[in-house]
């Protein structure tokens, strides 16, 4: 018998993450762009969607640049912000006012888990 005439079933099911604390943002990037990393994530445990709102914008699009890190092309310097991130389970979260106007690169901000 050779290894290739081997066959195996392998079956497995998804099993709800559970966190503590809530999810984790942190905000990288430059003055013309944000990097995001999202982690901590419960339910599902991974994004499918993240949208981001300042204080003086409109939700938008942020798209995944690599990994769980997502990216804005706009200058969100000066704003609180608030973020909603969909799971692959199609359950939404919204955190609001999790980010202050006076933010710094670097820093992590914790936000509602699923």
């Amino acid at each position: 018998m050779y290894a290739h005439d081997l066959r195996f079933n392998i079956f497995f099911f998804r099993v709800p993450c559970r966190k503590q604390g809530g999810i984790r943002f942190t905000i990288t990037g430059f003055r013309y762009y944000n990097l995001v990393l999202i982690t901590n994530v419960a339910g599902a445990g991974d994004i499918t969607q993240a949208w981001v709102k300042g204080s003086n914008t409109d939700w938008m699009s942020l798209k995944r640049n690599w990994g769980q890190k997502w990216q804005s092309d706009k200058v969100l310097i000066g704003q609180s912000l608030l973020f909603k991130v969909t799971a692959s389970d199609g359950r939404t979260s919204i955190s609001e006012n999790i980010v202050p106007s006076n933010c710094q690169f670097g820093q992590t901000f914790s936000g509602n888990n699923f």
